[in-house]
């Protein structure tokens, strides 16, 4: 079956523009913490507010089946528009922690119609080669996340709303992209109705909870390095005196590079196996977060760029790798349930690593603090290559 050459490129532009909105308030988190005097820790309540918000958005959306009853790319352009108002809420003035963290939140919320649904859509038109299909995807997200802080880094000396006002207008305009050319899939199988027992039933089978649970330990690790990269260094300039740098371009560059590793990713495990390859990322990523406090002790600043360069590649490349596993091990029925089932409880695991990061980050030394990040692709590890130890006996 031809599939229209059109179709991959469309859908990971629409990824990219809407998945811009996920770290808007990071991108400008300094500026928030001007205008509207807030506290060091309100990096973490904030990055937590979208993850919880994409959280119960996830669950509702699995529970309902929403992207298995309806038409995908529908789904996709609403959850767009609505994320893109929520995240614009932002530029209003007097606001305070409590209104920035529910209009994060709701951002979230939003998300989970965009990241989840995305990849069911490319999962309905590429049943052979996903993996490879998968690692734009979610290389467009990746870069889709490191955006704002790219446009904060080269507008340094402009106002903040402009990177919120951008960001919001990138994702309505993915989601009208979606809408209006991207139809529905030939793999398609549509869920005729309601089905609650879904949410629990994926998990029966073995290969798919082993691919889950690799993803978890994956997750454990990803988005808490992606919200304290920025903090990491500026921590290792303030520990070896150095000059300042523009921080928010480092962070797009550490980032918004693992796109590429995602896209490298699909291609090689095409021909070294999609489990082989996410196995092999996770134990680099792990190394990473055993010897990171090494990094804090490299002797030129452009090292320590290039250490934290070399774990924002390997960090991310394994996603769309888990995605692909996932999807491959659910029923066709409920395959976009099944991905946003999986991604409901990964980014429940994030809320708990980032909190605890944020927790730790007054009191631990930093050059110590990000070790925790470890049990992460430990425990996925274990997943991976001891499948019958999660197994029901």
């Amino acid at each position: 079956m031809s599939i229209p050459k059109r179709i991959l490129p469309l859908i990971v532009l629409s990824q990219f523009c809407c998945t811009s909105l996920w770290f808007a308030g990071n991108g400008v988190m300094v500026d928030l913490k001007e205008s509207f005097h807030l506290a060091d820790s309100a990096l973490g309540h904030l990055t937590s507010a979208v993850q919880l918000g994409f959280i119960a958005g996830t669950l509702l959306f699995a529970l309902l089946t929403l992207s298995d009853r309806y038409a995908p790319s529908r789904v996709f352009f609403i959850s767009a528009l609505a994320a893109s108002v929520f995240n614009l809420g932002i530029v209003y003035e007097h606001q305070n922690l409590i209104s920035l963290i529910s209009l994060r939140f709701m951002t979230g919320f939003f998300l989970a119609g965009i990241y989840p649904v995305g990849m069911k859509i490319a999962a309905d038109y590429y049943d052979k080669g996903l993996g490879k299909s998968l690692g734009y995807l979610v290389g467009a997200l990746v870069l889709g996340t490191a955006f704002p802080h790219l446009l904060r880094g080269v507008t340094e000396q402009l106002p903040w709303r402009p990177v919120i006002l951008c960001t919001s207008a990138l994702a309505a305009f993915g989601g009208i992209i979606m809408f209006l050319f991207v139809p529905n899939g030939p793999f398609r199988s549509k869920g005729q109705n309601l089905d609650f027992t879904a949410f629990f039933r994926v998990f029966k089978n073995r290969k798919f909870r082993s691919a889950a649970f690799g993803y978890f330990g994956h997750m454990w690790e990803l988005y808490a390095f992606w919200a304290f990269v920025p903090i990491m260094i500026n921590e290792y300039l303030h520990i070896n005196q150095s000059n300042q740098a523009n921080t928010s371009l480092y962070a797009f560059l550490i980032i918004g590079l693992g796109g590429l590793a995602c896209v490298f990713g699909g291609y090689i495990s095409s021909f070294w196996g999609t489990k082989k390859t996410a196995t092999t990322f996770l134990l680099l990523s792990g190394i990473c977060c055993i010897l990171s406090p090494l990094f804090f002790l490299a002797q030129s600043f452009s090292t320590f760029i290039f250490l934290l360069l070399f774990w924002g590649l390997v960090v991310i490349a394994d996603s769309p790798l888990f995605s692909t596993l996932v999807a491959q091990n659910a029923p066709p029925e409920i395959k976009g349930t099944a991905l946003t089932i999986v991604n409901c409880i990964g980014f429940s695991i994030t809320i708990i690593s980032i909190q605890v990061l944020t927790y730790l980050f007054p009191i631990l030394d930093t050059r110590f603090l990000f070790l925790i990040l470890a049990l992460g692709p430990i425990f996925g590890i274990f997943a991976l290559t001891n499948p019958l130890s999660l197994s029901r006996k």
